[in-house]
């Protein structure tokens, strides 16, 4: 099984970027951790990074007949892009959304996602480990 994780805007400042909402763990750190994780389960995982909305929305059209799932934190994209949820719905590649932080104790703007009814599932505020049960989730459901 071959998963792409595709990370939004400013994750790659993981570790800089609001420690209390995000921890100390780098992107690098992040990558590192799901690469581990994704061996002991026998997936293939790539990664894919971006701050630009219309990166992202070619990087999930190009998975399309290559990747057999897709576990994403939009980011801040989260609550204001319906080109990657269109993007999503085009190519019809399961995927589960992740997010670091706790969303519900949050600002109200990040309580609400485009992607959530489009994904199997959201796995919000389980810090990096989220990406690992997202890995585990998608490898159960693509059995």
């Amino acid at each position: 099984m071959k998963v792409l994780v595709i990370n939004g805007p400013n994750l790659n400042l993981l570790g800089l970027r609001e420690p209390q909402y995000y921890g100390r763990e780098t992107y690098a750190d992040l990558c590192e951790k799901i690469r581990r994780h994704a061996e002991k389960t026998g997936v293939e995982v790539a990664f894919f990074q971006s701050n630009h909305e219309g990166a992202i929305v070619d990087e999930i059209q190009a998975a399309y007949r290559v990747y057999d799932g897709i576990v994403i934190n939009p980011a801040a994209y989260t609550h204001t892009s319906v080109a990657i949820l269109d993007a999503f719905k085009s190519v019809q590649i399961p995927a589960v959304e992740v997010h670091i932080s706790d969303l519900s104790k949050r600002e109200s703007f990040r309580q609400f996602s485009y992607l959530r009814d489009y994904c199997l599932a959201s796995i919000i505020g389980h810090g990096t480990n989220g990406y690992c049960e997202a890995l585990d989730l998608l490898a159960e459901k693509l059995k």
